[in-house]
């Protein structure tokens, strides 16, 4: 249904939508019980215009409550064709009143023109998820540069985006990198990512995972949480790395370290997640056994190269709903699981709400400190202050009833001196 104001699938799936709110409401008890109060007395963000591209998901919606709960002038487009929950959008535009740019299935022309849409709010802050908001509008719209007092970004591939802007000396205004903030990236990339990729690929595929040959592609965070995950499933999981450190981390970490092309030989299930181009190519694919598994969890649908899939396929055919399955001249059937795009968002719910708690309280806390201080804050790309990441760590543990010591003032002066020795 499209709108003056906003362009979703249909309005009338609100009520459905609403219930997913509600339960992801339960696991977010930092983000609505305690940040959203508090905004919702001090109005923080009273009048700002806020731009967000961002999976339209249930957390998301709870993160849309918490900042229009603070004053927040909200609108709202898709990070990804394939991650919009249509019913929440119909929450969003008709319960809560923010308008929302976002179709399930949307081609490229429509996912950026909703982008625009959502920069014709002309905002005084952008949220981003993957840098596309921020990149459109650096080289289209120019003109509303003028008016923003800065940003965050939300996932790896976007922040390497922005500081590859920042070294060009080509972003005008300060973002902060949400998830580079510990209580993002230690919990949301490792558990979020590791529980909803395997969720992903179970749903789409109803494979057992038990005695499986499961490649996963680096081992940043998010591929750590994946690895995890799958071992605890009962895979035999492989490694590939290009970084020696990372590299020894999982051989460390009794994993099967090995390149690509090695592992394209022997694993049953592909998984990328990664932030690059080509990770799983055109000799990798010439590699793999029949019936091999191919899935991306990295932002972008560009790890996996699909077009030389395309290429080398004689045939394509949808095995199952979110399988593509491509067979090759010799017979050899490969299997490629949400088009490439995020499995985890694209053929399950994303992340659980209790990491998407914290991911989102740093995403609130970053936008309010951004609006008191991003004047005073130079074109670059920041972390998240040390103070609000602690804090959402303590607001955290006290949401979950556990309680920690405290230095006493003697355990102070003892890591303040340097006097004392053997």
């Amino acid at each position: 249904m499209t709108g003056k104001n906003y362009d979703i699938k249909d309005v009338s799936l609100a009520a459905k939508g609403g219930e997913r709110v509600e339960w992801a409401e339960r696991e977010m008890p930092v983000l609505l019980r305690l940040i959203r109060e508090r905004f919702g007395k001090e109005k923080p963000l009273e009048g700002v215009r806020l731009s967000g591209c961002l999976h339209i998901t249930s957390e998301t919606a709870n993160l849309a409550r918490t900042l229009v709960a603070g004053g927040a002038d909200l609108v709202l487009c898709a990070s990804n064709p394939l991650s919009t929950q249509d019913e929440v959008a119909a929450w969003l535009v008709a319960e809560l009143g923010v308008p929302v740019f976002a179709r399930r299935g949307e081609d490229k022309e429509t996912y950026y023109r909703h982008i625009q849409a959502a920069l014709d709010h002309r905002p005084q802050i952008t949220l981003d998820d993957g840098a596309d908001l921020v990149s459109t509008l650096h080289k289209e719209r120019t003109e509303l540069l003028e008016d923003v007092i800065g940003g965050t970004e939300e996932t790896t591939t976007g922040v390497i985006r922005l500081r590859a802007m920042a070294a060009q000396g080509a972003l005008r205004y300060p973002i902060i990198a949400v998830n580079d903030a510990r209580t993002k990236y230690l919990f949301d990339n490792r558990y979020g990512t590791g529980q909803s990729t395997i969720d992903g690929i179970v749903r789409a595929t109803n494979v057992l995972l038990a005695g499986k040959n499961f490649v996963v592609a680096g081992y940043g965070w998010c591929s750590r949480g994946i690895a995890m995950r799958a071992r605890g499933m009962g895979a035999k999981v492989i490694v590939t790395e290009v970084a020696p450190l990372r590299a020894l981390e999982a051989a460390m970490d009794g994993f099967e370290v090995m390149p690509m092309l090695e592992a394209a030989k022997i694993g049953d299930i592909f998984v990328t997640s990664t932030g690059d181009v080509n990770v799983i190519d055109r000799q990798h694919f010439e590699a793999m056994k029949d019936g091999a598994i191919l899935a991306n969890s990295g932002h972008f649908n560009v790890e996996i190269n699909i077009e030389a899939l395309e290429e080398m396929a004689m045939e394509k055919r949808r095995a199952r709903d979110n399988v593509d399955q491509y067979v090759l001249p010799d017979g050899r059937r490969l299997n490629l699981l949400a088009e490439g795009r995020l499995v985890n968002l694209a053929a399950a719910e994303g992340h659980p709400s209790a990491v998407m708690d914290m991911s989102f309280a740093n995403q609130a806390l970053s936008i309010e400190y951004l609006v008191k201080q991003g004047d005073g804050l130079e074109k670059r790309v920041y972390p998240v202050p040390e103070e609000l990441d602690r804090e959402i760590a303590r607001l955290k543990l006290k949401a979950m009833g556990i309680e920690i010591d405290a230095l006493t003032p003697e355990q102070e002066r003892y890591l303040r001196s340097w006097e004392a020795g053997t």
